[in-house]
């Protein structure tokens, strides 16, 4: 029998990348390092071949086509030699400049923020990580409804930028996208009720939560399976790692913390994918460590830092919130270097050098980890009633007890603990009040202090 030529096996979608260099952008980066990251972005879609990239040097962006008619027709001519089917923009395209350009070259076109979105919806595996990348994507698409199609129905995986075949293209109106977020919002809703759920039964085993966040392909999925024995996908390969991914790891002084792995971040994150993973994100926000994951290797690796402050700014992280930065890849950097770079780490106790692959500098890291927390710790006494006998199990199961007296109305319990243990046991025991300080040098409790 001959081969069924309705197979379903996609054929390869053939692409450019183009980084414009608009000399007018103050803010503009080195263009050869983003045209690189930029391909990389690319080649992280299956079934997507780059057949060339190039630089676009420009002094300023046209409003209409966002290139000069020259450069226009040089780059069609290289399109059509080449085979292209898809142009990917790095950088900002309006609807109008997007509709321009695919009418003159005759092929579709992305620009950054539509292939981060068609990344995240081949990655997005949890019911969750596909609600949200469905909401960011429809957000983005309410913006361009300028061009003469959007892909909200579809048969097959993706978001139909990039086409292929058995795909529906229909039209639609900011109406038509309007009701599709609605019942988005309400199948998302329900499962971040869940995650909440999920959420408050740790807090009934309150161990300290570390979260890595970083740069993508920073090493942070390679971090996570060399600090907790797991085999968490971890690839050379942006965005590798898209859905949360916690494990319990036991540190040298016999404590245990929680380790969770996040999305990596990227320059020029879509805000609707900010918007949308934020409940994702929240165990950042909940973290009592946050270890910030540098690839030290990378020449933008300062570049990267700065975008990833930004991003957990704008996710409500504030500027006192405990973070520990973490120089990783160190051993793909050149010997001289490296002494240079452990010269630094020995000036500032906040960083260290390791690497995920060799399990260098992971000792340090741990000890560092176990330093951080235990210096939050603080002693307070608790006075229970006898009929408070969850909220004293709660608290010998967590292993924060000192000491305990009892009374002749129940007992007083010396704990040992950080602000996020006694926010976790006051959501969980509302009811167990006064808690009064010890002071530690005089070894004394004084009475009737309430605290907040």
């Amino acid at each position: 029998m001959g081969e069924d030529p309705n197979a379903t096996a996609d054929p390869d979608t053939w692409a450019w990348v183009i980084r414009p260099d608009i000399k007018s952008d103050h803010d503009r980066r080195d263009p050869a390092t983003s045209l690189a990251e930029a391909v990389s972005l690319a080649r992280a879609l299956p079934n997507l071949v780059v057949q060339g990239d190039e630089v676009v040097r420009l002094p300023k962006a046209h409003p209409g086509m966002l290139f000069g008619s020259g450069k226009i027709a040089e780059v069609k001519e290289r399109l059509h030699d080449a085979e292209v089917d898809l142009v990917l923009i790095d950088g900002p395209v309006t609807p109008v400049q997007q509709r321009n350009l695919e009418k003159e070259w005759g092929v579709k076109l992305l620009d950054r923020t539509g292939l981060i979105l068609e990344i995240f919806s081949d990655r997005a595996r949890t019911r969750e990580g596909v609600l949200q990348v469905e909401m960011a994507a429809l957000s983005y698409q309410r913006t361009r409804l300028v061009r003469a199609w959007t892909h909200l129905e579809r048969q097959r995986g993706g978001l139909g930028f990039v086409g292929g075949p058995g795909e529906t293209q229909i039209e639609a109106d900011r109406r038509a996208i309007d009701d599709q977020l609605v019942r988005l919002r309400k199948q998302l809703g329900k499962v971040e009720k869940t995650r909440a759920l999920h959420r408050s039964a740790r807090a009934k085993v309150p161990f300290p939560i570390v979260a890595l966040v970083g740069y993508t392909n920073a090493g942070k999925s390679t971090l996570f399976n060399r600090l907790t024995g797991a085999e968490v996908f971890a690839k050379d390969m942006l965005f590798a790692t898209l859905d949360p991914t916690m494990r319990k790891v036991d540190l040298p002084t016999g404590d245990e913390i929680i380790l969770s792995d996040t999305v990596g971040f990227i320059s020029d994150l879509p805000t609707e994918l900010v918007a949308s993973f934020r409940a994702t994100l929240e165990e950042v926000l909940d973290a009592d460590l946050i270890l910030h994951v540098r690839d030290i290797s990378s020449a933008d690796t300062h570049e990267q830092s700065r975008d990833v402050m930004e991003i957990l700014t704008k996710l409500g992280v504030g500027q006192d919130a405990p973070l520990l930065e973490v120089w990783n890849k160190i051993d793909q950097v050149e010997l001289d270097v490296r002494k240079g770079l452990n010269t630094a780490s020995d000036r500032d106790d906040a960083i260290f050098v390791t690497s995920s692959v060799t399990g260098e500098g992971m000792d340090p890291l741990l000890a560092a980890i176990s330093d951080i927390l235990n210096a939050a710790m603080k002693i307070e006494t608790l006075t229970l009633g006898f009929a408070d006998g969850r909220a004293r199990a709660w608290l010998h199961n967590t292993g924060v007890v000192e000491d305990e007296t009892q009374t002749e109305t129940g007992f007083e319990i010396t704990v040992k603990w950080n602000e996020t243990d006694r926010s976790r046991f006051s959501s969980a025991e509302p009811q167990v009040l006064p808690t009064v300080v010890v002071d530690e040098e005089k070894d004394e409790a004084p009475r009737g202090e309430w605290l907040p």
